[in-house]
């Protein structure tokens, strides 16, 4: 038991300050010091004999409260096992840590640059090792499942069909819609078609396709694979002798490069056919003159440009998918962001390579037919 009684300018404390009694010695402490008046206080622990770690965190708790209050405290007479302890456990004769020291602005662009080049690596492996297994699984199928192929074809291409189809056809609507209103004033409502049809095949039909595919198709991606990181299963391949890039990504490599070209083309299709239904109901152009008009205005080049770049974007897709997957960290918290990054970075690097390719295209004549 620990007994507390003070005179003018000192505190004795006596017996042992352990932890079952510095709740009421605290209380005792606060009540005497909120009435104290004067500057300077002494403590005199000649009578303690035993202390442990709770009561030298309570007198650092005294000694705050006295500093707030700006009351010099001392403890004095304090044995010498008592001293040891006090020595041990309290605070108040640690040095403070100094605070992380500010990095400055040329820091953090190297570090910001020094990231960014050790992620660029990470994505040159993976587009390199995708490439090299994509090309030897042409001629060597071990290391891949078994109809993996026709599974990823009926998932990543297949079940894309309706909303695809729904979005070239509504596209292809509205652009002749649009245009007819301005060209009808010419008397050059037949030159609709050309517009729509060149647009479809040399843009909007690969641009939106890719975008969709993008947002449907490259996050099922990014989620898979970053769910297998989580849960261990790319580990589980490895001790199984199984590449995670052939085993997983090649599949889907192979599944996008066929299923994008086609829907692309589906989706160009759809697109003069939703051109056309505007041209024969709100400009009386006969079937048989627009369909004669698209066949004038397009040529062999502009389906090529539009193919080629189908499968650019779809090789865009399935490797950006693949790198935010395999780059998760985290739980299910780091599998949504996975995702979400995913699908930005993809729709972003689809319209950078769409821009690129059209300039390509059409300075550089890069194929010419």
């Amino acid at each position: 038991m620990t007994r507390f009684r003070h005179s003018e300018n000192s505190i004795f404390l006596e017996g042992e300050i352990l932890i079952d009694s510095v709740g009421p010695l605290f209380s005792a402490f606060e009540g005497f010091i909120g009435t104290y008046q004067g500057s300077e206080l002494i403590v005199d622990l000649s009578d303690v004999s035993r202390i442990d770690s709770a009561g030298v965190a309570f007198l650092d708790e005294v000694l705050e409260s006295a500093q707030a209050k700006n009351i010099a405290l001392r403890c004095i007479n304090a044995r010498e096992a008592v001293s040891k302890t006090l020595v041990a456990f309290s605070s108040k004769g640690l040095a403070r840590s100094a605070g992380p020291a500010p990095i400055s602005f040329f820091e953090r662009i190297g570090g910001a640059t020094y990231r960014a080049a050790l992620d660029l690596l990470d994505l040159l492996y993976l587009v390199a090792d995708t490439m090299y297994f994509a090309a030897l699984g042409l001629v060597r199928r071990s290391g891949i499942r078994k109809g993996e192929f026709v599974n990823q074809s009926i998932l990543i291409g297949m079940n894309a069909l309706p909303i695809v189809a729904l979005i070239a056809f509504l596209i292809g609507f509205i652009l002749a819609l649009q245009s007819a209103a301005q060209l009808r004033q010419f008397g050059a409502s037949i030159y609709v078609a050309d517009l729509v049809a060149i647009s479809m095949t040399r843009e909007m039909g690969p641009i939106m396709t890719a975008i969709v595919f993008a947002g449907r198709s490259g996050s099922s991606i990014a989620s898979e694979i970053a769910t297998m990181v989580v849960t261990e299963e790319t580990d589980a391949l490895k001790s199984m002798a199984l590449n995670p890039v052939r085993y997983i990504v090649v599949p889907k490599f192979y599944a996008i490069t066929l299923t994008m070209p086609l829907l692309t083309i589906l989706s160009m299709l759809i697109g003069i056919f939703g051109a056309m239904v505007i041209g024969y109901t709100y400009l009386d152009i006969g079937i048989l003159p627009f369909y004669q008009q698209v066949v004038d205005a397009l040529v062999f080049r502009d389906i090529i440009t539009g193919l080629v770049k189908s499968i650019v974007f779809a090789w865009i897709i399935v490797v950006t998918g693949a790198y935010y997957g395999f780059r998760v960290r985290g739980g299910a918290e780091g599998v949504g962001k996975a995702t979400t990054a995913s699908v930005v970075a993809s729709v972003f690097l689809v319209i950078l390579a769409d821009s690129i390719l059209g300039l390509f295209f059409y300075f550089g004549r890069g194929i010419q037919l």
